[in-house]
């Protein structure tokens, strides 16, 4: 029987989910001290109120409906956004708090990903530019020592920018990442991070959302520290740390650092929540189960396999053949034969297990454990998705009405935040709000 209930005091507060039938659906009810708030998802045929009910409804495409609250607009901006991964989490927390989620803009320098963000948000603006373009800042000392030189103003296209509630964005990480052992913690691209207290401060933001990779903290240029004193120094209250997705459920290992900011009041302790709202993952048969065979009429690039090598055809023939999930050393390539250190690659994946964290690589069976658990091929685009909370009917277009192509998917879905973490962290964010 699944726990329908997870409480816990937090800061003189209590948060707690409940899942309970509601008509031809199921509802959920947030409780944040004395106060409450529902929302719905029609789902017809439903026998069973579960977190597990709710979230197979929302990849399937069921839309949550706020049941009372202020119904307050909630103006954000997203900034590094890509296709819109952290918005869709934040847009189900505002949800369910009882906000509209409005999208005031959007940024990013890939034109294709921002026509994505506009098939599937409401937003009154995409701006295809580098976010620092957009901000006059600049920044002095490090850590503890540090504060702007004179107050950050908008220009170019957010010079109007008014009105904002919440900034979220994922600064670009690959100079953090343990995959990059090249200029690993000190990367130019690294100082972006500052570019989110620096547009909070200039459009006098009330909440702030700031996700990367754990490898963060450990930034050369000290750029969490930095954030963070900049934040105080703008009055801001901050709660920090590390969201691991299969905490809370969710059938992946991926984590990611954040950072909530909240002119209002002291947001919930990033480790107080994953206390309050934690529970067993699921495995990965009930996120794939039910779409393992590819539909025979669909010609949708997200249910495509890619064209796979005779010795990659080899490997995967090998593993099921010898009902195996690692790839032994005379079946790798001749450069992973003598010690290598990610036994990952060329792996299967269990239905019975979670997945290890996906990549933009994920298509390629030579990048990470992608060869799917029960068929002899690397997962699909739409189970990629899936994995990293992406729903079904999500829209994926390029520029001009393009079809997006795949590579295009292959980095959107990548380089995305799982919508559950984008959820709780915006939970998080949110209740300082009401």
């Amino acid at each position: 029987m699944e726990n329908l209930s997870h409480q816990l005091s937090i800061l003189g507060t209590d948060i707690s989910e409940k899942y309970s039938l509601l008509g031809q659906g199921l509802g959920r009810t947030i409780q944040l001290g004395d106060l409450q708030r529902k929302s719905a998802m029609h789902i017809p045929g439903l026998n069973e109120a579960s977190w597990s009910a709710w979230w197979t409804a929302f990849l399937r495409g069921g839309q949550q409906t706020s049941l009372g609250g202020s119904h307050q607009v909630l103006n954000a901006v997203d900034l590094f956004s890509s296709a819109g991964g952290l918005s869709l989490g934040l847009r189900e927390a505002a949800l369910a708090l009882g906000f509209k989620f409005h999208s005031e803009a959007a940024v990013d320098l890939d034109g294709d990903a921002l026509a994505t963000y506009r098939a599937n948000f409401d937003v009154t603006q995409t701006v295809e530019s580098s976010v620092k373009s957009l901000i006059d800042y600049r920044v002095e000392g490090l850590g503890d020592t540090a504060e702007f030189a004179y107050t950050p103003t908008t220009i170019s296209a957010f010079k109007h920018v008014s009105d904002v509630d919440i900034i979220v964005g994922g600064p670009p990480c690959q100079g953090h990442s343990s995959l990059n052992n090249h200029s690993r913690g000190n990367d130019v691209r690294n100082e972006l991070y500052l570019t989110m207290p620096a547009l909070a401060v200039a459009t006098n933001a009330k909440c702030v959302i700031i996700e990367n990779v754990p490898r963060v903290v450990h930034d050369y240029g000290q750029v969490v520290d930095t954030a963070a004193q900049l934040f105080k120094n703008a009055g801001y209250f901050i709660s920090s740390g590390v969201l691991t997705a299969s905490d809370f459920g969710w059938p992946q290992s991926r984590s990611r650092h954040f950072m909530i900011a909240s002119r209002i009041k002291q947001p919930i302790d990033i480790d107080v929540i994953k206390s309050s709202l934690s529970q067993p993952a699921r495995d990965l048969r009930w996120l794939l189960g039910d779409i393992e065979d590819l539909p025979k009429s669909s010609n949708l690039l997200i249910d495509s396999i890619p064209n796979t090598t005779e010795v990659n055809a080899r490997r995967i023939n090998w593993l099921f053949d010898n009902d195996a999930y690692e790839l032994v050393n005379s079946e790798r390539p001749v450069c992973h034969q003598d010690g290598h250190t990610y036994p990952s690659v060329y792996g299967r994946l269990r239905y019975d297990k979670i997945s290890p964290t996906i990549t933009t690589g994920f298509q390629s069976p030579g990048r990470g454990r992608y060869i799917h658990p029960t068929k002899r091929r690397v997962l699909t685009i739409r189970e990629a998705a899936r994995i990293q909370g992406f729903p079904d009917d999500f829209n994926y277009v390029a520029k001009e009405g393009k079809s997006a192509k795949r590579g295009n998917l292959h980095k959107w879905i990548g380089d995305a935040v799982p919508s559950i973490l984008g959820y709780v962290a915006g939970l998080v964010a949110l209740e300082t709000m009401i």
